[in-house]
């Protein structure tokens, strides 16, 4: 039976009683204010971003210092980065976003940083939520904490949001996690936790492989809900079908380590406590829902590829065809996949935006990571 690095807060504090005490801005004048992470910086990889950085950069300097990488941009993103008062990297050439991240993260080291906010430059994140991102780090010290933009999700383009949900559905069977935004770039990393993790993946693959490495090191996962800009969220350099497949094709490599071990957990239940007892356990529903999901994920690229080539014909007609969205709501929902887990506390410690401060914040956290 695999453990879960995961912790729960009670509706009443955590994450939310935190959330009033860094309410402004944090890292500005004011001793009355507790910087939180003790230093930490703003990390906006961008690439051909000229038209909305200096923006972005002028909301994330009343929070912290700001650290742009321009990824080999063809534009004066670097340039009008820096004149709005951000320190500018920039890569001779575009390497892509994971790169663009990890030269931020080695940067905001040597500085002196302890922990590094990740927000993108397209002004898709508000820089006003980072004290939520704040404040979760706070409650949870160590943790690696996710700025999840689904609470929004109206504001999606269709087949951006479920390429994401089918992302979440498979990090969640991977790992255990149930994180709804996996693809959120507003993140903070503590430092010392961004350093010991193992990643190798580029372009957006790196998201997912940072929290299933975290997981795999039993990393306590915090995701707290941000604003989306409606503009921003219909514009964004995430590919629903090219993104979707090489996420797809990681998260393969990463499933099939997780049926081995499946199958070997459930070899030793069948002989320790007979078949019967096997069939009837929630964790044998789990496992046919993710095996429907594994089954049916041949014929969603299809229904997605045959999509894309319909609605470019159909959207001359004002029509709208939607194949996918019913098969990923049924079938990739991890909502459902949870409901078999054995484990009813298993989840992501998530904080929503009705909760409010209180007096106390109390917390119990389930240690150990999964196999």
């Amino acid at each position: 039976m695999r453990s879960d690095p995961l912790t729960r807060f009670s509706s009443s504090g955590g994450v939310a009683a935190a959330l009033e005490v860094f309410s402004e801005p944090v890292g500005g004048v004011g001793e009355e204010r507790r910087p939180l992470p003790p230093t930490f910086i703003v990390l906006i990889p961008a690439f051909n971003e000229s038209a909305t950085i200096a923006r972005v950069v002028a909301g994330a300097l009343a929070h912290a210092p700001v650290i742009v990488v321009d990824d080999g941009s063809t534009d004066d993103t670097a340039a009008r980065a820096e004149a709005a008062g951000a320190e500018a990297i920039r890569h001779p050439r575009r390497l892509g976003k994971g790169q663009a991240i990890r030269t931020g993260l080695a940067a905001a080291s040597t500085r002196g940083a302890s922990a590094v906010v990740t927000l993108d430059g397209d002004g898709q994140h508000d820089p006003a939520d980072i004290p939520r991102l704040l404040a979760a780090a706070h409650a949870l010290p160590g943790a690696l904490v996710i700025g999840g933009r689904l609470g929004e999700s109206g504001e999606f383009v269709r087949g951006r949001l479920n390429a994401v949900r089918v992302a979440g559905f498979f990090v969640n069977w991977v790992t255990g996690l149930h994180v709804e935004d996996t693809q959120s770039g507003f993140r903070l990393y503590p430092l010392p936790l961004a350093r010991e993790l193992p990643t190798r993946r580029g372009g957006f693959v790196f998201e997912t492989e940072v929290l299933i490495a975290a997981a795999r090191r039993g990393v306590t996962v915090c995701e707290v809900p941000v604003r989306t800009s409606p503009r921003t969220a219909q514009r964004s350099r995430f590919r629903p079908l090219v993104d979707g497949v090489l996420i797809g094709a990681y998260l393969t490599g990463r499933g099939i380590g997780r049926w081995v071990t499946e199958t070997r957990e459930t070899l030793a239940s069948v002989r320790g406590s007979g078949l019967g007892e096997w069939w009837r356990h929630p964790r044998r529903r789990r496992v046919a829902a993710a095996a429907r999901g594994t089954a049916l994920s041949p014929l969603l690229l299809g229904l997605a590829i045959g999509q894309a080539l319909v609605g470019a014909v159909a959207s001359r007609l004002a029509m709208r065809p939607d194949f996918v969205t019913p098969v990923v709501a049924r079938w990739f929902s991890q909502e459902r996949l949870s409901s078999f887990d054995h484990d009813s506390d298993r989840g992501v410690a998530r904080v929503t935006g009705a909760q409010r401060a209180a007096p106390s914040s109390s917390f119990a956290t389930t240690p150990g990571a999964p196999s």
